[in-house]
């Protein structure tokens, strides 16, 4: 490992369901980092996709389509598939994507997305939405656990909203005694990257709150374990806990959390702390 990469000599472990960690920590391990994998989320199907087909049936009645991730994206085409429609049963409606992987991953299937916020949070949706769905017929397909901002707010404007689980998101059991070995252990991660709510109350849950703050106390700003957020969502999901931010992307995606990493390692060695935090 070369010693004049950014993040050479550091430890980040990468909180993503385990499908989705490898862009993360491929972006880490080029700069120099090295990976601890443990994945707070676990994705599965819903209790029941009667809701779902009931929307899928009725397609044809709705005018936009609101999908907030990736695994939403999947999801919703998977189960599209299971019901003998193609793509195109999709092509009349207007799309709106959070994010530019969400983005990238509906335009696999052939589809042009109509919005993509510029701030990748459910605030920025509705901003973009507001004037655009009055009166109109929203489909929101999402996890089972999810903020309510988009729905409420569009329906302040008029909008009909349906809002669709499409699957859910749990703590992986496998993950508890991991990640209680590694914060026993003596190379404990020098950060840890929270890439939505959810790892963060599956964080809570694995370890449970008090040994969750505890992992996260420091007792100087230089070292211990650094908490990494993706953007204010989850970074006010952090706060809630009592647990802190460290770090926060500028941008709300991978690559804005891998620079917000980079940069606090910049910081770290401009006040000559690289010791304390990297040792």
């Amino acid at each position: 490992m070369s010693s004049d990469k950014p993040l050479s000599g550091c430890r980040v472990l990468v909180s993503r369901a385990r499908k989705q960690a490898g862009a993360l920590s491929s972006a880490l391990k080029e700069l120099g980092c090295q990976i601890i994998e443990i994945p707070f989320i676990e994705i599965r199907k819903p209790s029941s996709y009667k809701p779902l087909d009931t929307a899928l049936r009725n397609l044809a009645s709705y005018d936009w389509l609101i999908l907030t991730s990736v695994n939403g994206v999947e999801a919703l085409f998977e189960r599209s598939a299971r019901r003998h429609l193609d793509d195109a049963a999709f092509s009349h409606l207007k799309i709106a994507a959070i994010g530019p992987a969400t983005k990238s991953a509906i335009e696999k299937h052939g589809l042009a997305v109509t919005v993509t916020p510029k701030e990748y949070v459910a605030e920025s949706v509705v901003r973009s939405l507001r004037s655009r769905v009055r009166g109109k017929r929203v489909l929101l397909v999402r996890a089972k656990v999810a903020r309510d901002v988009i729905p409420r707010e569009l329906r302040e404007t008029g909008a009909t909203v349906d809002v669709i689980e499409a699957y859910e998101t749990v703590a992986p059991k496998s993950s508890q005694m991991r990640l209680r070995a590694v914060f026993a252990g003596s190379r404990k991660p020098h950060a840890i990257t929270f890439t939505s709510s959810s790892t963060v109350r599956n964080f809570v849950s694995l370890l449970g709150l008090r040994s969750a703050r505890a992992a996260l106390r420091k007792p100087a700003p230089s070292h211990g374990v650094h908490a990494a957020s993706i953007g204010p969502v989850t970074s006010a999901t952090l706060r809630e806990f009592g647990l802190p931010v460290d770090i926060e992307a500028k941008t709300f995606d991978i690559p804005g959390l891998v620079a917000a990493i980079v940069a606090a390692r910049g910081r770290i060695q401009s006040a000559k702390m690289w010791t304390d935090f990297y040792s």
